[in-house]
């Protein structure tokens, strides 16, 4: 696999996390800063681009598998 696509991949998680972690400080310490309706919407939002951050790289992965002939077929890794 590329190193470009790998890095790109692992940026994909590192904002994965990043926003995983928001979005649970904003549910479970919003409260006393915000109003509750505000601290549902941000946490929802923060939560939704983790799981797109988690998908893509499986898509890109999936995607890369299959230009590439499936790679494990051949004996090689995905990586």
């Amino acid at each position: 696999m590329d190193e470009k696509l790998k890095k790109r991949i692992i940026m994909f998680y590192l904002g994965g996390i990043l926003n995983s972690l928001l979005g649970l400080y904003v549910l479970f310490e919003g409260h006393s800063f915000l109003p509750p309706d505000t601290v549902r919407i941000l946490a929802l939002v923060f939560l939704v681009f983790a799981a797109v951050d988690f998908y893509f790289p499986y898509s890109i992965k999936k995607k890369w598998l299959a230009q590439n002939g499936g790679g494990q077929a051949q004996g090689r890794g995905p990586f």
